[in-house]
C-alpha cells in the first residue's frame, strides 16, 4: 500500500555560488550607469530594469536615489584610495615615487577612449552649490585629497608644500576633466612630464 507524502513547499533554487545579491547588483549596476552616463541623467526605473530586481529590491537597500548616488561615491573612493596608494609598497619611503606611480597610470588611463575622468569631481560639476548627499561625499573627498598632496609636498621636501600640493592638484583635476574631453593624443599625454618640472621647480 503506497503511502502519499504531504504537499511540500516547491523546490527553491538554490543559490548560485558568488551570485551577488539584489543590493550589491544594485550598486554594481548604478556604479557603472553613474559614471558612464552621470548621476542626474540616470533614474531608479534604468537601474533596476539593468540589475534585474524590482523597485521595492531597490528601496529596501536605499531610501532615495539620492542615497544610492552617495554610497556609489563612497565605493568610488575606496577603489581611487587603493589606485592612489598602490605605488607606496613598490616605492618606501619615496613620496615622490608614490605619486609618480598614481601620476604614470592616470596618463594612461586619461588618453584612452572612453575615459570618464573622475566620478567624484563630476558629481561636483552635477550639484554645484547643492545640497545633495553625493556632493558631501565628494566634497569631503577632495578636501582629503588636498591634505594628502599636502603631506606627499612636504615628504619631498618641496619649499612650499601647500603651494606645491595646490599646484599638483590644479594639473589632476584638470586632467580628470581635459582627458573626457580630448582622449588619445590629448594634453594627458604630457601629465607625466608637466607634474616632474612641476615637482623639479618646487625643490629648488
Amino acid at each position: 500500500m503506497s503511502t502519499k507524502r504531504p504537499p511540500s513547499a516547491p523546490p527553491q533554487e538554490p543559490p548560485a555560488e558568488g551570485k551577488p545579491k539584489a543590493a550589491e547588483r544594485i550598486r554594481r549596476t548604478a556604479r557603472e550607469l553613474f559614471y558612464r552616463e552621470g548621476i542626474r541623467a540616470i533614474g531608479v526605473e534604468e537601474i533596476v530594469t539593468r540589475a534585474g530586481v524590482t523597485k521595492p529590491s531597490l528601496y529596501r537597500s536605499y531610501a532615495s536615489k539620492d542615497e544610492l548616488a552617495a554610497e556609489y561615491l563612497r565605493d568610488y573612493e575606496v577603489a581611487f584610495w587603493k589606485v592612489f596608494e598602490a605605488g607606496i609598497p613598490s616605492h618606501p619611503g619615496d613620496a615622490r615615487g608614490q605619486l609618480m606611480a598614481y601620476i604614470e597610470g592616470l596618463a594612461q588611463r586619461a588618453t584612452q577612449a572612453g575615459y570618464r575622468g573622475c566620478g567624484l569631481t563630476n558629481a561636483v560639476v552635477e550639484y554645484p552649490g547643492d545640497d545633495h548627499p553625493a556632493r558631501k561625499v565628494a566634497e569631503e573627498h577632495k578636501r582629503t585629497f588636498r591634505a594628502r598632496l599636502i603631506e606627499l609636498s612636504t615628504a619631498m621636501g618641496a619649499k612650499e608644500p601647500a603651494l606645491l600640493a595646490d599646484g599638483l592638484l590644479l594639473l589632476l583635476e584638470g586632467t580628470y576633466a581635459s582627458g573626457q574631453m580630448f582622449g588619445p593624443g590629448g594634453p594627458a599625454a604630457s601629465l607625466v612630464r608637466i607634474a616632474n618640472q612641476l615637482i623639479d621647480a618646487s625643490l629648488r
